[in-house]
């Protein structure tokens, strides 16, 4: 068993200490950003040693940080440095904007990578994107961080990354769970045998058949838990029980749109602290459901465990690798005079995700509002219009049909 470091196998109470130490430090740099200003004050830095003391302070929610950054772009005034400062600035969806560094493991993904077993001697077809959005830079970071090769392939153009697969001897996969299937299925049509052994995959559901079809062609298939405010969160290891926490980062479940936590076991909404100096965010609330596991992972791993992602506190789903929300929804239905209400329907064909829109109005251009959808959920979908009144009176606007067994 190769360990990333002594970190991964600290007793309970030497992480406790570390901790003890790390928290106070980490809430006085982010008092001293400004967007902390109300969030923290009156908040003695040196009172917070624990995860007990942290649950006191308040949450941090996405959209006050959307607000933030509006008002004073692009970060809000949560970092410690400026924006030049960085190495990147990325943008995701909102739109949001997170800050990048490339010394060290900044994004915490090697991590995660060494457990997969990805390491010197490995190419690592990345095909997380790297066009605004971190996730391709994320895992780039981590592969440099375990000595790994990297193709930065990106997204798309299926054939040529096959051609590349081969041509470099790519042993690695980084990407979202489904697209190394599309990969593979176009290598089978061309006839190419390509050498891939191990995927490190994130961005969406891992589905039992999948990880199963890839496990019969010899490839070891494990999922991380990361976002693009936060980096890596918690990773699967070999033992494939649960999630193990990253050890830069404090998790907690609270009962969604509050922070107070929950009983242990219980399921409820995943609140981030992150101990990285540079963008120090505190209880930062994800909108992701999770759990805590009891005891400890079998491969000698000792940090907390979470049962991995369990769907969403709110309506707000990820299709494809990309979060769709509700505010994006009632953008769509802004666009067009005649549309009445809008429903976002997330299923699967095969093992790739699938989103269908469902527009009740009187009429319109069908193909209008296609275009509609690619603009404002910068995702692909079966549009269906249907007549006003329709749609289920559920409140609904996202809609999860997808199963997780």
């Amino acid at each position: 068993m190769s360990f990333f470091d002594t970190l991964e196998t600290r007793s309970a109470d030497e992480r406790a200490a570390d901790l003890a130490k790390a928290l106070p430090e980490q809430i006085a740099r982010a008092k001293s950003a400004a967007g902390y200003a109300t969030l923290l004050d009156g908040v003695d830095p040196a009172a917070v040693t624990s995860a007990e003391a942290l649950a006191k302070l308040p949450v941090l929610r996405k959209s006050e940080l959307s607000r933030a950054q509006a008002e004073k772009p692009p970060f809000g005034g949560f970092t410690v440095k400026p924006a030049h400062g960085f190495a990147h600035i990325f943008q995701s969806p909102g739109p949001i904007y997170e800050p990048g560094g490339v010394d060290g493991d900044w994004w915490r993904m090697g991590r995660f990578l060494n457990a997969v077993g990805i390491g010197q001697g490995d190419v690592v077809q990345n095909c997380f994107g790297y066009h605004l959005t971190p996730a391709g830079m994320i895992f780039e970071n981590g592969a440099r961080a375990v000595g790994a090769a990297v193709l930065p392939a990106g997204t798309g153009q299926t054939e040529l990354q096959v051609t590349a697969a081969r041509d470099v001897g790519a042993t690695a996969y980084a990407g979202t769970p489904d697209y190394l299937k599309v990969i593979l299925d176009k290598a089978d049509a061309m006839g190419v045998e390509l050498a891939f052994s191990k995927a490190a995959v994130g961005g969406g559901a891992l589905f039992p058949s999948l990880r199963q079809e890839y496990a019969d062609r010899g490839i070891t298939c494990l999922q991380c838990y990361a976002t693009a405010d936060l980096g890596n969160i918690a990773y699967e290891s070999p033992a494939m029980e649960g999630m193990i926490v990253d050890e830069h980062v404090i998790v907690e479940i609270v009962t969604p749109g509050t922070g107070n936590p929950v009983a242990p076991g219980e399921v409820g909404e995943v609140v981030v602290t992150t101990l990285n100096p540079d963008y120090p965010l505190i209880r930062f609330a994800t909108g992701d459901l999770s759990a805590v596991m009891p005891g400890v992972s079998p491969c000698g791993r000792t940090n907390m465990r979470i049962k991995g992602w369990m769907g969403r506190a709110d309506q707000t789903t990820k299709i494809k690798g990309m979060f769709v929300r509700p505010e994006q929804v009632a953008a769509l239905v802004e666009k067009h005079d005649e549309i009445v209400k809008a429903r976002v329907i997330a299923s699967r064909d095969g093992e790739m995700d699938a989103m269908t829109v469902q527009i009740e109005a009187q009429g319109g251009d069908e193909a209008a509002y296609a275009r509609s959808v690619v603009e404002v959920l910068k995702l692909k979908g079966r549009v269906e219009v249907v007549a006003p009144g329709a749609l289920p009176k559920d409140g609904l606007v996202i809609e999860d049909q997808r199963t997780y067994d």
